[in-house]
């Protein structure tokens, strides 16, 4: 008889928040992380910034997740595109797609510590710190090896899931290919205060470096998000913090006045990298195990949900019909579901990294000019409403 009927390896946000989405599945759960919760909470990757996309809030709503943060989000009451140096610019509004925000802002550190409270006050049992160091699967288990305080421990599962990140350990000892596309750009991350308020404004400026973002938080605060080609990005990060201002400054401009850092700077290589499959016998994996995303759209953790939402569907429906929750049925039916949500954000981002970060003349002047279409027909800005929301098809 097996430990467990799902293990999941990675405490994080996609690992937790499945296992808090199938608390009334009867099923019994076990999660592995290899950090102890004072080492992520003390985390700096627990300061940046998280773009909810509205349809992400409504899972979160649906998970009872939602209640215990919506105070410490920030509402996107508009989006703001433009291109830099160009006249090509969009502007959505959620008052004009009759909706209350289209989405949110909130750090990770606070979205993260508490679901990690809500599974500490669940009867799902975390093992941490704990390492996977080997795993096997089975005709009817896969059978986990883990390295605890200098002790091996070996558990059995119906199902693994793989929920540890970009350096997934999972997805590594399954021998899953992946595909990476180098960017050949950095993400600079910062918290910036400005002498004019946001008024619940988020801003995307595309230039020919990058796209460079600004995500409203408290009142004269915002989230920036910088992407420069990797050699200009080593420079920022070399040169002084008043230099550094100094170059954002010019690249965003006015709009939001005079513009100060409030926060260390940090700097992300960007890639996209895609696993070649989500399963193996008797495991999957699932959020940023599988596709890390350039930043430009915010979608990362917005897609990483849905794979944890019909993840959570698909185990609970094999639950209700006697199904083994592991078996290549229940596994492939996932997998197959969740294809064309990742081809087209996939898609999407990477379409829009292209697209925007060059200065070709042609190029320049056909996205100028479909910024300024786009901001006068209304089925168009609704249907890239709906895209940003998360309720694009």
């Amino acid at each position: 008889m097996q430990d467990y009927d799902l293990i999941i390896v990675g405490g994080g946000l996609a690992g937790n928040c499945l296992a808090l989405a199938l608390l009334d599945s009867g099923l019994h759960i076990a999660i592995i992380e290899a950090n102890t919760r004072v080492q992520m909470q003390a985390a700096s990757v627990g300061d940046r910034a998280l773009a909810l996309a509205a349809g992400t809030v409504n899972a979160l709503e649906a998970l009872g997740l939602w209640q215990g943060i919506a105070d410490k989000a920030t509402a996107i009451k508009h989006i703001h595109i433009s291109d830099r140096g160009h006249f090509g610019k969009t502007r959505l509004s959620a008052e004009k797609v009759h909706v209350n925000a289209l989405g949110y802002v909130i750090t990770a550190r606070d979205i993260e510590g508490h679901i990690a409270d809500l599974v500490q006050q669940s009867p799902i049992n975390v093992i941490a710190p704990a390492r996977l160091v080997g795993l096997m699967s089975g005709g009817e288990e896969i059978n986990v090896s883990l390295r605890q305080d200098n002790e091996s421990i070996n558990l059995s599962a119906k199902l693994l899931v793989g929920a540890d990140g970009g350096l997934s350990s999972v997805r590594s000892l399954l021998d899953i290919p992946q595909q990476v596309t180098d960017y050949g750009q950095t993400a600079l991350v910062t918290t910036v205060k400005s002498s004019l308020p946001h008024l619940n404004t988020a801003y995307e400026r595309f230039t020919t470096s990058g796209p460079l973002a600004l995500l409203p938080q408290d009142k004269f605060y915002s989230s920036v998000v910088w992407t420069r080609r990797t050699d200009e990005a080593e420079a920022l990060m070399l040169g002084s913090e008043n230099d550094f201002c100094e170059e954002l400054q010019q690249c965003f401009g006015y709009r939001l006045g005079e513009l100060t850092l409030t926060a260390p700077r940090r700097a992300f290589p960007l890639s996209l990298i895609r696993a070649e499959t989500m399963q193996r016998d008797r495991a999957v994996i699932i959020g940023n195990a599988v596709h890390q995303l350039h930043p430009v759209a915010g979608q990362g953790f917005n897609l990483g949900l849905r794979d944890v939402m019909q993840l959570a569907i698909s185990l609970t429906n094999a639950v209700q019909n006697q199904q083994d929750i592991g078996c290549h049925g229940v596994l492939s039916t996932f997998a197959q579901a969740r294809r064309k949500d990742h081809a087209r954000v996939i898609g999407f981002t990477d379409s829009v990294v292209k697209i925007f970060s060059n200065d070709w003349l042609a190029i320049t002047a056909a996205r100028n000019v479909g910024l300024t279409l786009l901001d006068h027909i209304p089925f168009a800005k609704a249907v890239l409403a709906k895209q940003a929301m998360g309720f694009g098809e």
